[in-house]
């Protein structure tokens, strides 16, 4: 009797593991050979993430034939737009899937080739007018776009601090004052390392531009004003703030962490502390783009996929990816599709969390 449930229990974990095997290769055999959805893998940590994550939840291909995407946006009017960094433009989804150049070049605008993997933009975001704002990544600037005409007035809000050229800014969130806050790691530089030459500021930083949402159309940016606020992490890169406000998240791509810190009534920051530490985790990937939904919990890109992270900094699970996911938007017209740029690719996903969007 001991023999056979013995027997039973070695044919139960066989078959488990079997199906767990076969399951994966169908994931990535799916995400590869190009199918409009298929299964998500979903590692659950935690029951909490069940009221998150439906059973059963599936992944859609919304675009893909990249080579790296980012900044993903929903604009009010119904649609997606993306930065396709490597070829130097954003790019917009049509409702019906079609995609189109919306700008190009976007970020470096040189005569002479790059000479660097990232020439494009980054992260974008829009202000509480409606005008899409973009870290200018390799063009080492913060813009915003009066009109979606992307030939229109365009409005150079930083390029610099204390008289050195910004890095190149990687992501940004507006503050509810109209504060523009902005993370500026070396990945638009062409070594994208601190010893590049062309990198003037010594460290990598948050900034914040006060009230940038009143400079004027087509003003040139206010210079003096614009503020560093974390000066020692050696990677920052995505930034959201907490539904009340209150705090401030910072990824840290290397070494992978989390940061949060407590926001002050003038807009400046107090001592940040980790919120989630995810150096022991050798997945690929590494924090970057993040949101954050009407409950206060942090969707990031990280090791493995999407990870989603309580208030409270509990990791309760990780929509896995077959790629490196870089950033992530809230969109569709109730707010609870998640879109993912994922590596060469566009995602989207339906969850049971209503995001929060600009």
């Amino acid at each position: 009797m001991r023999y056979l449930g013995k027997t039973l229990l070695f044919g139960v974990l066989f078959f488990l593991a079997i199906s767990t095997a076969d399951f994966d290769s169908r994931w990535v055999l799916a995400a590869q050979n190009g199918a409009e959805e298929f299964p998500a893998k979903v590692e659950r940590l935690d029951p909490a993430l069940d009221a998150i994550v439906p059973q059963g939840a599936t992944w859609r291909r919304v675009a893909s034939g990249f080579t790296w995407v980012e900044g993903p946006i929903w604009i009010h009017s119904g649609y997606l737009m993306f930065a396709d960094i490597s070829s130097n433009s954003i790019r917009k989804i049509e409702p019906d899937g079609k995609v189109s150049i919306w700008l190009q070049p976007s970020g470096y605008r040189g005569a002479e080739p790059y000479g660097g993997k990232e020439p494009g933009t980054n992260g974008m975001t829009l202000d509480s007018k409606g005008r899409l704002t973009v870290a200018g990544h390799a063009g080492r600037n913060v813009l915003r776009f009066e009109s979606m005409d992307p030939h229109g007035t365009v409005t150079v809000l930083a390029d610099s601090y204390q008289g050195k050229k910004l890095s190149s800014p990687n992501d940004l969130v507006y503050g509810p004052d109209g504060s523009l806050y902005f993370t500026d790691p070396p990945y638009g530089l062409r070594t994208q390392g601190d010893s590049d030459p062309a990198k003037e500021l010594k460290v990598n930083g948050v900034y914040r531009i006060p009230n940038a949402l009143n400079q004027k159309p087509g003003a040139p940016p206010n210079r003096a004003a614009v503020q560093l606020l974390v000066s020692d992490l050696e990677r920052p890169n995505g930034i959201a703030f907490s539904p009340d406000n209150k705090w401030l998240y910072v990824s840290n791509t290397l070494p992978k962490k989390w940061m949060r810190y407590p926001v002050k009534k003038d807009g400046s920051l107090g001592g940040g502390s980790v919120f989630v530490d995810a150096s022991s985790d050798n997945r690929n990937g590494s924090p970057d783009g993040m949101k954050i939904d009407t409950n206060g919990n942090v969707y990031a890109a990280g090791p493995g996929g999407v990870w989603i992270i309580s208030p409270a900094g509990k990791h309760l699970g990780t929509i896995l990816t077959d790629k490196n996911t870089a950033n992530m938007a809230w969109g569709g017209e109730d707010g609870m599709t998640l879109y993912t740029t994922t590596t060469d690719t566009v995602f989207s996903i339906r969850l049971n969390a209503k995001g929060i969007r600009p």
